[in-house]
């Protein structure tokens, strides 16, 4: 399967809320690392952790605008948007996949560091 098409349906999982799709899509040892590194490992963890973030803010979605992929990561380029403004806005992302499953779903600050450290352009 096509490592963009995977991460293109997982994104949509997460802004469909759709546990059950993002569980189809995790690899048993997945792990979720947020901007400040903190890191969430294992499919079910993952799940609780996703399931307590759609309740805690219901209206969050992903738009991307960019994706590249090199070997096995997909590096994702766009934005946040929710009604928190602490969760809205640009944002990158990364998504390690194995076949049809993300390893690892990572998010970063669009940072001009971490476009650098990603092989990204720099923001105009």
């Amino acid at each position: 399967m096509d490592p963009v098409d995977v991460v293109r349906r997982f994104n949509a999982a997460v802004n469909g809320q759709d546990l059950a799709e993002l569980a189809s899509l995790m690899s048993d040892d997945h792990a979720f690392v947020d901007t400040d590194g903190g890191t969430v490992r294992g499919k079910q963890a993952c799940l609780d952790a996703w399931r307590g973030f759609f309740t805690a803010v219901g209206d969050y979605r992903n738009v991307f605008s960019e994706l590249t992929v090199h070997d096995d990561i997909v590096t994702v380029s766009g934005h946040s948007v929710c009604s928190r403004p602490e969760l809205a806005g640009p944002a990158l992302w990364t998504a390690r996949v194995r076949g049809a499953l993300v390893d690892e779903w990572r998010v970063y600050e669009d940072t001009p560091q971490v476009r650098r450290e990603l092989g990204l352009p720099q923001q105009v």
